[in-house]
């Protein structure tokens, strides 16, 4: 399909030929939903831990002696019953990564692109360069857009100035194509992709 293209002015620059392979297709919920849970999955540390009753700081000596007390019987005061003792079933460093398949992830990247395309959310531009790395003058061509919550798509190197003066503005994201990924695409309300971004996203599902 044809499609318009955009200078970071606003001005018309043309047209380029986005693949119904990519774009064109019905977005499903559930793939994209399964992406995302996979993403945030793997993205989540595990570093969550609570010691048990063998590795609290406290005696192992027996409370009081086992007969004549009238009390229950006890052993170590680092039982899970006790103040200062012990978490039983407590939470353990962990990776909380699961398996997806390589084709379901990169099936869930096209129907993200193709949803952004059907809620008129995509914005192809021709070249993401700026000519110096001042944040105002890009909040201007931004605010001319009518861009305020956006993820920029590059190609694989970034220009530097384009980066620097993107990076202080508030839910503006801007990242190379080989860091596309559907949580950042579904994210931010508006995708903007450079016509080297769609090169290569049409070469990589060639």
């Amino acid at each position: 399909m044809e499609f318009n293209v955009k200078t970071l002015e606003g001005k018309d620059a043309g047209k380029v030929s986005l693949s119904d392979e990519i774009f064109g297709l019905d977005p499903r919920e559930d793939i994209l939903a399964r992406m995302v849970r996979w993403q945030l999955a793997k993205k989540q540390q595990g570093t969550h831990k609570t010691k048990t009753r063998a590795e609290v700081s406290r005696t192992g000596a027996k409370m009081y002696k086992q007969k004549g007390t009238g009390r229950a019987r006890h052993h170590s005061a680092r039982a899970p019953q006790f103040r200062g003792g012990g978490k039983a079933h407590g939470p353990v460093v962990r990776s909380h990564a699961h398996d997806l398949p390589k084709k379901v992830r990169a099936l869930a990247l096209r129907h993200a692109l193709s949803a952004k395309l059907k809620s008129e959310d995509l914005i192809v531009i021709d070249n993401l360069v700026a000519a110096e790395a001042k944040t105002k003058a890009l909040v201007g061509s931004f605010a001319s857009m009518g861009l305020t919550n956006v993820l920029f798509i590059g190609g694989a190197e970034l220009d530097n100035n384009f980066k620097l003066a993107a990076q202080n503005i508030p839910n503006v994201d801007v990242l190379p194509v080989q860091g596309i990924n559907v949580y950042d695409i579904l994210r931010r309300g508006k995708l903007v992709l450079s016509k080297a971004a769609v090169e290569a996203l049409e070469e990589r599902f060639k």
